[in-house]
């Protein structure tokens, strides 16, 4: 899954318009045109296709949280420059506050089945000798399920 693909999907399951994404990547620490939205949700087939860097999608993620949970008192929290699956998949279950057994939900209402303890490696710290890299396959399954649960 690509970074542009993400975004188009949390745009479709938090139904988000352009100056509400707009909104979200301001929270995050980032101030975007509303061109660069549209580069971004465009297919990459469109001449208006944007690429999303790991950094601004950190950064909407980050956004993302702030709008579902509050703003952080104090220090905001820094966009990481790399994202990997994992560290998607933790953003999320901050954002919409989901619990191990939440997640499992989300994935057998995707029609995927997953043990609590290969759930629970992907939220272990890299050099965890059980640390296990999340594949796009879950990312993918937990995105489909929370748009099944947000909008059936």
């Amino acid at each position: 899954m690509t970074n542009n693909d993400i975004l188009r999907r949390l745009r479709f399951i938090m139904d988000y318009n352009n100056s509400t994404m707009a909104a979200t990547f301001a929270l995050g620490g980032l101030v975007c045109s509303r061109e660069q939205i549209i580069g971004w949700l465009a297919k990459e087939e469109d001449s208006v296709f944007l690429a999303l860097e790991d950094q601004a999608l950190a950064q909407f993620l980050n956004g993302l949280i702030s709008s579902q949970r509050g703003q952080k008192e104090g220090e905001q929290p820094i966009a990481e420059a790399r994202l990997n699956n994992n560290i998607i998949l933790r953003k999320l279950k901050i954002a919409f506050t989901l619990r191990d057994d939440d997640l499992l939900a989300l994935l057998s209402l995707a029609d995927f089945r997953m043990g609590k303890a290969e759930l629970s490696a992907f939220f272990r710290k890299p050099d965890h000798p059980h640390y296990r890299q999340c594949q796009a396959q879950v990312l993918r399954n937990v995105l489909k399920g929370l748009q099944l649960k947000l909008r059936p």
